[in-house]
């Protein structure tokens, strides 16, 4: 499947990951005539590795969501016309919040941290993020899951090889400030405006972002003239950018895509 006139795709990565998780994505999406990019954070780019050896790191500590924000938006008003954006957790959104600053011609949200005012209690979702959050520690050190906790809030239900080796490619430090805004008016969404298409992937057994809030975040947007759709794909966890069957998932935004330039 060949795009005519190909367009540009910006991936967005989440917490805690290398931006590294793109590369399948990016040789994917460019085998069908797309060109991608998928930018670290800032202070970021560098391998899973060096950034592990420098934890903690006071630089990524400082990062801040309204930082992020800030530096994919230059990024996507760089290109010559509006880049489809796709992005995973905090990228997920990120990406609604470029959309509703009119930045993005098409926005895919995978496994997408909700904007402000939806929240879940469910367990798992609690649990994944408490260590996170970093609550009674010091915000100028970067927080860096153990082994233990990446099997939870990422590789759950993946083998033991699988979740081990992911663990070493992809899982970095961290800034608890990014976390915590996430749930303060950084993140906030107009969900009444009018907004180019958006589609949201869920997964049924991501510990980290139960799929019910990524519908409740689907569910919020209710511009009638605006296409705002919604997946689950079942047997998904968190890590779903490098599970072995990825593939289908990007398959299935590929289509989606092509229906929105027809």
């Amino acid at each position: 499947m060949q795009t005519e006139n190909p367009k540009q795709i910006l991936f967005i990565t989440g917490a805690f990951v290398s931006n590294d998780c793109w590369n399948e994505w990016k040789d994917f999406y460019e085998s069908k005539g797309y060109k991608t990019i998928a930018p670290a954070w800032p202070h970021k780019d560098a391998s899973a590795e060096v950034l592990r050896k420098r934890h903690p790191d006071p630089e990524v500590a400082s990062n801040r969501l309204e930082h992020l924000i800030e530096h994919y938006e230059k990024i996507a008003k760089s290109f010559p016309e509006k880049p489809i954006i796709i992005g995973h957790s905090i990228g997920g959104l990120i990406a609604q919040i470029l959309n509703q600053k009119g930045l993005a011609s098409s926005v895919i949200a995978i496994h997408s941290v909700p904007p402000q005012g939806i929240l879940s209690f469910k367990f798992s979702f609690l649990k994944a993020g408490w260590g996170p959050l970093g609550f009674f520690t010091s915000t100028k050190k970067t927080f860096l899951m153990n082994f233990s906790q990446w099997q939870y809030a990422f590789t759950n239900e993946e083998s033991f090889e699988e979740q081990k080796l992911a663990y070493e490619q992809l899982a970095i430090p961290e800034s608890k400030l990014v976390v915590r805004d996430t749930i303060t008016a950084v993140a906030k969404v107009d969900f009444n405006a009018p907004h180019n298409p958006l589609l949201f992937i869920a997964g049924d057994i991501d510990h980290t972002i139960p799929h019910q809030l990524n519908y409740d975040n689907y569910k919020k947007y209710t511009h009638k003239n605006s296409i705002t759709d919604y997946k689950l794909f079942p047997d998904r966890n968190h890590a779903v950018l490098g599970q072995s069957d990825w593939q289908e998932i990007a398959l299935y935004i590929l289509i989606w895509l092509q229906k929105q330039n027809n």
